[in-house]
């Protein structure tokens, strides 16, 4: 076990087994939208339409199935206010805050990899295209 990572009761999830139900759970925190939404949410609560335009490019039938997984997942919780007109808010529960704390990590980290990332990809286009250009008759 990983330190830092509470154990669960019963057997322990093993991500690397192709039926391991973790792998749903890791496939919607790790999804664009999925990161993206998290992380908008760790600073603080926000209605559909602030979402909307935190998370830039996500579509509302997008954003509306990425809250919806969250939420049955556990990470997210949609409160509905007794208004006219209709006012939700949405908000990390405790699993979704650390959730959101991991995968924040990830994706500062590779905001502030890109270069290196990109000259890598650039270095491997090139040295693919000469390969392939060595190999043509």
């Amino acid at each position: 076990m990983e330190v830092g990572i509470p154990s669960t009761p019963g057997k322990a999830a093993d991500v690397r087994t192709p039926m391991c139900p973790s792998r749903g759970i890791l496939e919607h925190v790790t999804s664009r939208w999925g990161v993206l939404v998290l992380a908008a949410l760790v600073e603080r609560s926000h209605r559909f339409s602030e979402l909307r335009r935190e998370v830039g490019g996500v579509s509302e039938k997008m954003l509306a199935q990425t809250l919806r997984t969250l939420e049955r997942d556990g990470f997210v919780l949609r409160h509905a206010h007794p208004v006219i007109p209709p006012h939700v808010d949405y908000t990390l529960t405790e699993l979704g805050r650390e959730a959101a704390q991991q995968v924040w990590a990830l994706a500062r980290w590779t905001e502030h990899r890109t270069a290196e990332v990109q000259g890598a990809r650039a270095a491997y286009d090139e040295a693919r295209a000469a390969h392939d250009e060595a190999r043509t008759p």
